[in-house]
């Protein structure tokens, strides 16, 4: 087991969980616009936050998967003792 390469990944691993929180906090703002939208009609910016929100969704998606997928590896290299 290469320790120096599993604290490297651990860190990384970090990183990522850093910008999962960044992306679910711009769905949050996202949604407070959305939901100020409701008292304040306008029809393109609502088009515009409902597109931001989905690929803001899709990011915490792809990079939640990727942080899965990670962890397996680190899970495994540290098992190979």
């Amino acid at each position: 087991m290469d320790q120096a390469k599993i604290d490297q990944m651990r860190a990384t691993l970090n990183k990522l969980e850093d910008i999962k929180n960044s992306q679910e906090s711009i769905l949050d703002k996202i949604n407070h616009v959305i939901t100020d939208l409701f008292e304040h009609p306008d029809k393109e910016l609502e088009k515009t936050m409902n597109a931001a929100h989905q690929k803001s969704s899709d990011n915490v998606d792809s990079v939640r998967e990727a942080m899965e997928e990670y962890e397996m590896r680190i899970n495994k290299l540290e098992n190979q003792d």
